[in-house]
């Protein structure tokens, strides 16, 4: 009798399990001010319903981001204005360097948006420099020195190198680049590279595609408008 009368109903635990299921699913991913992505060439939105759309999520030092920026970049280029590139910026959390790639390209955004592009391609042409082995034994602050020193100087100068520490340590890029990781996250990107042609998933996102791939989706979509 003691023991059955000292029993705890269950009820109010699974109550409060159940609010903060609720409460969890329905948190609210931050809404940037501006819509997230860097776009390719003239840095204007692209014009949707009037061009083909494609959006990339790319790691700067993912090895098959790399890969796949020569071929789309060149597709894209082969249809001039009829379509448009997006970037996302999509750190993998196993390239214990990807996060703060990001957060440089965020910070240079700041300063002179025409930087964006030129340091993700300085990322992609010596990233082998800062994959996980290579910086092993390397504290935190030491990496970041020579990221600053070894690609982002090259890119902005030395005259804006002050403005760059100042923005890289402001919340702001800090901000962004995790906004931009949230938003992969919320349309299912598992990896990189990952592509949407104006909005819809390509099939074998996850590698590098060929240039002849991507004529082969872009030509007859640029043909429809």
């Amino acid at each position: 009798m003691e023991a059955s009368r000292r029993r705890v109903s269950p009820l109010p635990l699974l109550i409060i399990i159940g609010c903060c299921a609720c409460w969890g699913c329905s948190a609210q991913i931050p809404i940037p001010a501006r819509t997230d992505g860097f776009v390719y060439g003239d840095g204007k939105p692209p014009a949707w319903g009037e061009t083909v759309v494609v959006e990339a999520f790319l790691d700067p030092v993912c090895p098959d981001s790399r890969d796949a920026w020569p071929a789309l970049k060149k597709a894209v280029e082969h249809y001039s204005s009829s379509v448009s590139l997006v970037v996302h910026l999509f750190p993998l959390p196993y390239h214990s360097y990807a996060f703060i790639a990001c957060q440089s390209i965020h910070t240079v955004n700041k300063l002179n948006p025409s930087f964006v592009y030129p340091l993700l391609e300085k990322f992609f042409m010596y990233q082998e420099g800062y994959y996980n082995q290579p910086t092993y034994t390397k504290s935190r602050a030491t990496v970041v020195d020579e990221i600053i020193k070894n690609l982002v100087v090259p890119v902005i100068g030395e005259t804006n190198l002050e403005a760059y520490k100042a923005g890289f340590n402001d919340s702001q890029s800090y901000q962004a680049a995790r906004i931009s990781f949230k938003n992969g996250c919320a349309r299912g990107v598992t990896g990189t590279p990952y592509f949407f042609v104006n909005g819809i998933p390509i099939n074998d996102s996850g590698s590098p595609l060929e240039y002849n791939y991507w004529m082969s989706i872009l030509g007859p979509l640029v043909g429809k408008m």
